[in-house]
């Protein structure tokens, strides 16, 4: 199969309202190569009973691939699978839950043309997950797990490394604590790309996650992130930042802010959405694909109108 970008998965329309503008350095990404001219919008698909969102409205075969066809309607650019719930105290799920969770879809869903994704931390599943074809390991452990970077060394998929304080069971019990939490995300995601380079992965495979809401204090700390994301990107050898995907959607920061549960926070996760698209974000990870896909048309003819 040759590489496309995720861009041509998308309706003529959004790619036409969102041209020409400089991102991040290309990624690639097993089967793809991505490339960033506007933010790509990577879907949430939870096999999983107990997500903190929608768990247990996607854990049967058959309702995860409705999800998931209805992403690909609404234009998404990825699709991110899980297979265990990582909202903060969160059990840990057994190795064949969880891949009798995630595999099949994997397989199901290889034929859509759009980068598949699993959001895992365990070695194994990693395996079994590029072997049935997915394309990108999202690691909320940043690959620290003995076996990660053997798992992931000598495939082509994309990773994205996370920085989280703590594990998810306790990384909100008490208040978490930063003397500066933007340059300490930083060297946390720096020391993880360099081991990850020294170990022989591409730095074109990287990008890297601040980590909203693992391990961070729900309104001071994640907005600061959010303010400051440029600056949460390492740098690699070659000078040149490593791709951010920016998870907020639904999470506690917006609701402290808005007073919602996490079912009717849609407008505040698509206002999350662009604000992280203006502060460079390549990759916005999200539960409400239409309504994210049609708020960065209009970001995106605004920032292009802004350039001429």
């Amino acid at each position: 199969m040759s590489n496309p970008t995720s861009q041509g998965n998308l309706p003529n329309a959004l790619s036409s309202a969102l041209p020409n503008a400089a991102g991040p350095e290309p990624l690639i990404c097993g089967r793809f190569t991505l490339t960033f001219e506007r933010p790509l919008v990577m879907g949430i698909l939870n096999a999983t009973p107990d997500s903190f969102s929608d768990g247990g409205r996607y854990l049967a075969f058959d309702d995860a691939l409705r999800r998931a066809e209805q992403m690909l309607s609404d234009g998404v650019d990825m699709i991110d699978i899980g297979g265990e719930s990582t909202r903060p105290g969160a059990p840990p799920v057994a190795l064949e839950e969880e891949l009798e969770r995630v595999i099949p879809l994997v397989e199901r869903l290889k034929g859509a043309n759009v980068p598949l994704s699993i959001d895992t931390y365990k070695p194994e599943v990693m395996r079994h997950a590029l072997a049935a074809g997915a394309d990108l390991i999202n690691d909320v452990w940043g690959f620290r797990m003995p076996g990660a970077i053997d798992a992931v060394r000598e495939s082509n998929c994309g990773l994205c490394v996370m920085h989280m304080l703590g594990e998810p069971r306790t990384m909100q019990v008490g208040e978490p604590d930063y003397v500066d939490v933007v340059r300490e995300v930083r060297e946390f995601l720096q020391a993880r790309c360099t081991e990850l380079e020294a170990a022989g992965v591409a730095k074109a495979r990287i990008s890297v996650d601040p980590g909203f809401g693992f391990g961070k204090s729900v309104v001071e700390h994640n907005y600061t992130l959010l303010a400051h994301l440029r600056e949460t990107a390492p740098v690699a050898a070659d000078g040149t930042p490593y791709p951010i995907l920016a998870g907020m959607s639904r999470k506690s920061m917006l609701g402290a802010l808005v007073n919602r549960p996490a079912a009717e926070r849609v407008a505040a996760s698509v206002a999350a959405a662009v604000c992280a698209a203006q502060q460079g974000a390549a990759i916005i990870r999200v539960h409400d694909v239409a309504a994210t896909v049609d708020a960065l048309k209009v970001w995106g003819a605004m920032r292009d109108a802004a350039r001429h």
